[in-house]
């Protein structure tokens, strides 16, 4: 009894609010007492391969020396100093080294702190542009089963969808077209025309290449410069969400990247700090930011917060950038994209999958289901539970199971997550009844 009440799952069960958790009938969550690498380390003694990056954060491994001696030595000499008014070497240094990165003719960054608000600023700054150079425009344009977030901006421009139902008569307007995946292309383009003829879009926000959090699905790039060009000739903003593709996922280290069309703006989290610190940016041209100058305050971009441009982000961004950039970590992304390949070629027309794909670090693949569900399948709590007793960390979407694991993830803990996978499809099991 004395051991059940210092529990720390049961402590957390009596303070704590878990995010997309279903508080009555969740499991006690498993309480994580370290980590290093591509693992993590349990209360129990077990450990758990981290096959999704810790929700698509961790780039290099958990515990990183490198990024955690560059925050330890920040801490040391500037933790936190407001923004407005004020700056610092982390701050300028890392936007320096970053923007002749960024794909498009970036000039400025504006930091926060999480993806959510990387898109909040990235629609503050099209709303503005847009009424500055043309008047007021309401609408956003936007793809079915997006996401961009859980703030009203960030939900409005993800469309009208499941997850944010409960708010749908609070949001501003919005646009939804079919993304251009394989053998759509077509009707995401008449989509497209059809919304085009509204006058009233300030911004056009997409994920380069794929959708992330709607199931993983690529796009038929040619098919997507397309469209981009065309919303491109009407003037409107273009805001690329590569909160998840960024630094290095799909390889090359923007996803914006395999696009012949830039966006106007980007937005970055996730990664951006190895996984360490919540840290964001919105990056924007010149044009963009060119129209909030004016002698007027309230011209000006009035929106920040508490932290941003906090030195302990852009320190741990900075190295993070570090390693990223370094020929070992392009060769470890080379590997896995590699890897990922070769596993897939033998399980293409598996009876039991509708869809199997590698995207540069992220292997995905959809299982057949008799009645799909979606997001809210139970077929997905049934994969969590084959996975976590073979000592390995997923979080399917839906009947959708991808593995985007740490860049230092080794053979033989990918020879482990893909030895899982082959049991859902070799073996008779109670995933599939």
């Amino acid at each position: 009894m004395e051991r059940e009440r210092h529990c720390l799952a049961v402590r957390d069960q009596k303070t704590l609010w878990h995010p997309y958790t279903q508080m009555k009938t969740a499991n006690l969550p498993l309480p994580v007492v370290s980590a290093k690498g591509a693992k993590i380390h349990l209360e129990d003694q077990r450990s758990l391969i981290d096959a999704i990056s810790s929700w698509w954060v961790n780039l290099h491994g958990h515990a990183h020396p490198y990024i955690a001696e560059a925050i330890a030595k920040q801490a040391n000499k500037l933790e936190h100093v407001l923004f407005a008014g004020f700056t610092h070497e982390p701050a300028v240094s890392y936007a320096e080294r970053l923007l002749p990165k960024l794909p498009g003719s970036m000039t400025k960054v504006f930091y926060s702190d999480n993806g959510s608000t990387a898109v909040e600023s990235a629609l503050k700054m099209a709303i503005g542009h847009q009424r500055r150079r043309s008047g007021e425009k309401l609408r956003v344009l936007c793809f079915q089963n997006s996401f961009h977030g859980d703030t009203f901006g960030a939900m409005a421009s993800s469309g009208k969808n499941l997850f944010n139902k409960p708010f749908w008569s609070y949001l501003f307007r919005s646009t939804m077209i079919a993304p251009p995946l394989p053998g759509q292309e077509e009707k995401s383009f008449s989509m497209l025309q059809n919304a085009l003829l509204e006058d009233d879009i300030f911004a056009f926000i997409y994920e380069p290449a794929l959708l992330g959090a709607g199931g993983m699905k690529s796009y038929c790039l040619q098919a997507m410069n397309r469209m981009l060009s065309l919303i491109r000739k009407r003037d409107i903003t273009l805001i690329a969400d590569e909160v998840m593709t960024g630094f290095g996922r799909l390889g090359p280290l923007f996803a914006s990247e395999l696009m012949d069309v830039k966006p106007d703006i980007l937005c970055l989290s996730k990664g951006i700090s190895g996984g360490f610190l919540p840290f964001a940016l919105t990056a924007c041209n010149e044009s963009i930011y060119s129209s909030f100058l004016s002698d007027d305050l309230q011209d000006a971009l009035l929106h920040g917060h508490s932290y941003t441009a906090n030195p302990l982000g852009c320190a741990a961004a900075i190295a993070s950038l570090d390693l990223l950039l370094s020929p070992s970590c392009q060769q470890r992304r080379n590997h896995i994209r590699d890897r990922h390949r070769q596993f897939l070629k033998r399980w293409i027309g598996h009876a039991r999958i509708q869809r199997i794909e590698a995207l540069g670090t992220i292997l995905v693949l959809e299982y057949k289901e008799e009645s799909p569900l979606g997001y809210f399948s139970s077929f997905k709590e049934a994969l969590s539970s084959h996975f976590l007793d073979r000592g390995i960390l997923v979080r399917p979407l839906g009947s959708t199971l991808y593995i985007m694991p740490p860049y230092c993830i080794s053979d033989d803990e990918l020879d482990q997550i893909y030895s899982a996978i082959e049991e859902t499809m070799e073996s008779p099991c109670a995933l599939f009844p």
